[in-house]
């Protein structure tokens, strides 16, 4: 497998958000940072991380409907330990949008009481949202200010050009694109993306990208597996607990699948490509069940 955090997909565009982030920040008061549930640590940009230190900010887990919410309450926690205020989001239905508005207003309350005794009444809240492509940014901007202000679609880094926006009474939103950065700090934070879909399916190859899903899910949601594909609890135990290598044993379970799925080829092999798809496509759109990638350490 090519390794993923050696991959160059850094556009000229990409660089140039970066710098104009960085001069816009001294407009904003706070940031909204979208980070995914199912993958939090993978999904935070670290430049981000590091040029927002010293602002204000709330960091809003979206997808929460697609996430272990045992697994999600842990971030919280963990989150909330390190004095960052943080909030759960479904932006698709709509899920927590009030909740961030509300946040918003109390991270920024003692900033605004301190203008109101300098005699500047009525000035804005001004917050930026940050987020790495396929987060659900778009969506998300779209929910908080109630109309469809933000372009919105499903493959990564559609969203364009910066945009002010009004969010209620006294805050402003300013957008920006989903901005990825030059060099991933491991494979594991690489394969996490890929999985999720942030890293498009024609960079890796999805046969690679499914089957080390597949690893992860058989070791942590071996039942949501078994329930989703109507597999022999019995079959899939003894594969496991067989004799060979560990790897040889999950293209067993897949195979299976397979033949469950119907990804058969002429002759009666397996078709690896389509199976792959199968399984990316129902764990992305949560038919496996809530599944959360990254553990919170806490």
């Amino acid at each position: 497998m090519e390794n993923v955090s050696n991959i160059n997909w850094y556009p000229g565009h990409m660089a140039k958000t970066k710098i104009q982030i960085i001069e816009d920040l001294k407009l904003i008061d706070v940031i909204v940072e979208i980070l995914d549930a199912r993958i939090p640590r993978s999904s935070q940009n670290p430049d981000v991380r590091e040029y927002t230190k010293n602002k204000k900010k709330i960091i809003v887990l979206n997808k929460a409907d697609l996430a272990d919410e045992i697994e999600t309450k842990k971030w919280i926690k963990y989150f909330e330990s390190n004095g960052i205020h943080t909030v759960i989001t479904d932006a698709n239905s709509g899920k927590g949008i009030n909740d961030v508005v509300k946040a918003v207003e109390n991270v920024a309350k003692e900033d605004k009481e301190k203008f109101v005794n300098k005699g500047r009444v009525g000035k804005s809240t001004r917050i930026m949202v940050l987020g790495i492509p396929n987060v659900g940014k778009s969506s998300f901007i779209n929910r908080i200010t109630k109309k469809n202000t933000a372009q919105v679609g499903n493959k990564p880094g559609v969203t364009r050009q910066k945009q002010w926006i009004r969010v209620g009474d006294g805050i402003e939103l300013m957008d920006t694109p989903g901005v990825l950065w030059p060099k991933f700090e491991s494979e594991e934070v690489g394969l996490n993306l890929a999985f999720t879909g942030t890293i498009k399916d024609d960079i890796l190859e999805a046969t690679e990208i499914a089957f080390e899903l597949m690893k992860f899910l058989i070791k942590d949601y071996k039942k949501n597996i078994i329930e989703r594909y109507k597999l022999e609890e019995t079959l899939v135990n003894n594969i496991l607990s067989s004799d060979g290598e560990d790897n040889d044993k999950i293209l067993q379970i897949i195979d299976v699948i397979a033949k469950k799925r119907g990804a058969i080829i002429a002759g009666g092999r397996i078709d690896y490509e389509k199976v792959s798809r199968i399984l990316l496509d129902e764990f992305r759109s949560g038919k496996i069940g809530r599944i959360t990638i990254e553990k919170a350490n806490y």
